[in-house]
């Protein structure tokens, strides 16, 4: 028994590495008081050498309980940081394709640092520079900078959304910055964001707007877009604008929107219903290009496209529909998708047909200051299509030439048939499309005979006019 106890005694004061013995107060000297082990108070004797062993062998137990916890409370501590971490750099968009032309500034702030935060919240390894916008998301500081800090002289536009500013990306790239409201001013504000960023991350046409990326933080909504640079469609009707739309230039602006909704309706990564298809949210390049901006209201769809295949105006069979609240802008709202709160892609179509009213006559949908009979344009111009007055429609800004009336029979034909009480006799987009790509082809081709008509006619004048000089000489 004594033997025993001697072992465990060498054992509590084994010889250090130097060859001399380490007192055990040294080697537990690290140790809280509470801890160290009670030989070292004084007392000899086998019996008491063994107890403290067994005491100090406890307390070293308690010591290491006691390191173990500390460790796991700032591992957990660690873990809910970098958790909140994940969910402020949480990314929302995948990447997006590699633009044309110079660099981006913005991809290469996202890969200049030691890694980024992906979707999961994890750290990843560096990714080589790509001239690329590869994150959606942008700082606060990148949003204050680009704009001057919202400088009032850079605002462009004030819209339901709320203001928008021109900013300059780091490139030189300038992009249009969308500052949403507060929520104390539209509480829907969140959803029409987090709406908008959720189909422009789908989406990638030449008549859409580019997506840049977003900023959520705080109370701050801020999507950066394209910079268009000439204004509106409204504007441009509105005669606002320094630049006036010959009757040529509204064909191919209409040619171009149809384009833009029947990519949304049938090529896009999944059906997308804009639901806000207006003249103030069509926006035109320097060359008079049209671009389809603004998808705050836009949502995606289940199953469209199902009469586009028959070729008719209602195909094989009725598209199917999302039952949604009714959002929109008043004069351009389906009708049916108003009464039943059934949203198909048709309702796009229905404003569509208004929005051809619209180029072709230059009057907003509703006109309050006008005539009890004329005050809801595309019901007025139905009206005077059926009555066979359809000139009477023409913007009077317009040159009434045979090609232009003739072609705006047609646009007005069309334009009746998209605005059809019931969704299944309006066309689909992509007849939309063909539709007035004949119109176009008419009006050209009469153009052209025109003026080949009018040449010859000068000339004959010309001839005639020298003959009869030549006879009076």
């Amino acid at each position: 028994m004594a033997g025993r106890h001697d072992r465990r005694g060498s054992l509590a004061l084994a010889p250090s590495s130097s060859g001399r013995r380490t007192p055990e107060h040294e080697r537990w000297a690290w140790s809280p008081t509470w801890s160290r082990p009670l030989s070292d108070r004084g007392g000899g004797g086998g019996s008491s050498r063994g107890s403290s062993s067994f005491r100090s062998l406890f307390r070293s137990i308690g010591v290491w309980f006691t390191s173990l916890s500390s460790t796991t409370t700032s591992s957990s501590k660690n873990r809910q940081r970098r958790s909140k971490e994940a969910a402020v750099d949480v990314i929302k968009k995948p990447p997006l394709p590699a633009p044309t032309g110079k660099p981006s500034g913005r991809g290469l702030y996202l890969y200049g640092g030691s890694g980024y935060r992906n979707g999961s919240g994890r750290q990843q390894q560096q990714q080589p520079l790509r001239p690329s916008f590869q994150s959606s998301v942008f700082s606060l500081e990148e949003i204050l900078r680009a704009t001057s800090n919202f400088s009032p002289a850079l605002k462009v536009g004030q819209g339901g959304f709320g203001s928008v500013y021109r900013g300059v990306l780091p490139d030189g790239t300038p992009v249009a910055v969308k500052r949403a409201k507060h929520r104390m001013q539209n509480p829907h504000v969140d959803a029409e964001f987090r709406s908008e960023i959720r189909i422009m991350a789908r989406i990638e046409h030449q008549s859409l707007v580019r997506f840049f990326g977003y900023l959520e933080c705080g109370d701050e909504r801020i999507v950066v877009v394209e910079f268009v640079p000439n204004g509106t469609l409204r504007d441009h009707l509105d005669r606002c604008n320094g630049r006036f739309l010959d009757f040529g230039t509204r064909l191919d602006i209409a040619i171009d929107v149809a384009h833009a909704v029947t990519y949304l309706h049938m090529y896009s990564d999944h059906p997308i219903i804009h639901r806000d298809i207006k003249s103030s949210n069509i926006l035109l390049t320097d060359s008079l290009r049209a671009k389809v901006a603004d998808f705050g209201f836009a949502r995606l769809g289940a199953g469209l496209g199902s009469g586009d295949s028959g070729g008719g105006a209602a195909g094989s069979s009725s598209p199917a529909h999302v039952t949604t609240q009714v959002k929109g802008t008043a004069g351009y709202l389906d009708p049916e998708y108003l009464k039943t709160c059934q949203l198909t892609d048709r309702s796009d179509v229905y404003s569509f047909g208004v929005l051809l009213v619209e180029l072709a006559s230059a009057r907003r949908p509703i006109e309050p200051k006008r005539d009890m009979r004329e005050r809801l344009t595309a019901r007025w111009a139905m009206a005077r299509l059926i009555a066979g007055a359809a000139a009477d429609v023409l913007d009077p800004h317009l040159a009434r030439t045979r090609a232009a009336e003739r072609a705006l029979e047609s646009l007005l034909e069309l334009a009746f048939r998209c605005m059809g009480p019931v969704r299944q006799d309006r066309p689909a987009m992509s007849e939309c499309c063909r539709a007035l790509w004949a119109i176009r082809k008419t009006y050209r081709d009469m153009l052209a005979a025109d003026v080949q008509e009018g040449s010859q006619l000068s000339d004959s004048g010309r001839t005639a006019c020298g003959s009869g000089d030549l006879w009076r000489v």
